[in-house]
């Protein structure tokens, strides 16, 4: 039987020379790498007690979706600023190179929820960190953060410092 690991392409040298791409495209194309990701990621929520599964744009969608679908529980989109249609709250933060702007609907997550935060992979944490913020802004606990790949020599995880963080795979490097 082939490990998640196994569904994960690594490019060496992309997007620069000494960086080795994490490639979770490839999981999603073969349906038992799909299937394995989905079961794997599900599996480290479901001792939580919780109220929404939320995911980012856009493979924490394709993530965070079938996991609320199968424990039964509502989904909120955490997306790319300017692209909900009603009231929404709002976090810029940075990236390596620039910045970002990720919003919800207001109405999304009820104070007192319990959150899960899905998402294909964490590097440095911006996004999972400034998703987080949203969640408590808006009244949320999160109960949770899964990721499917974690790349620890990015250090994300220390940003997200207090909050449980799990990961499927962990790579040591960047």
């Amino acid at each position: 039987m082939k490990k998640l690991e196994d569904y994960v392409k690594s490019i060496p040298d992309f997007p620069k020379k000494g960086v080795i791409f994490r490639d979770v495209t490839s999981v999603l194309q073969d349906a038992d790498g799909l299937q394995l990701a989905i079961d794997s990621m599900q599996a480290l929520v479901e001792d939580l007690d919780v109220d929404v599964i939320a995911g980012t744009e856009s493979r924490g969608f394709v993530m965070a979706m079938p996991i609320a679908y199968n424990l039964h529980k509502p989904f909120a989109m955490v997306r790319k600023k300017g692209k909900l249609p009603r009231e929404t709250v709002s976090m810029k933060y940075d990236l390596e190179y620039g910045s970002a702007e990720i919003e919800m609907h207001k109405d999304s997550i009820k104070p007192g929820q319990r959150v899960v935060l899905v998402d294909d992979l964490i590097a440095t944490g911006g996004t999972l960190e400034a998703a987080v913020k949203l969640i408590e802004m808006l009244g949320g606990e999160v109960a949770r953060i899964v990721v499917m790949v974690e790349l620890a020599g990015l250090h994300g995880r220390e940003r997200l410092n207090g909050y449980d963080v799990a990961s499927v795979i962990c790579y040591e490097g960047k």
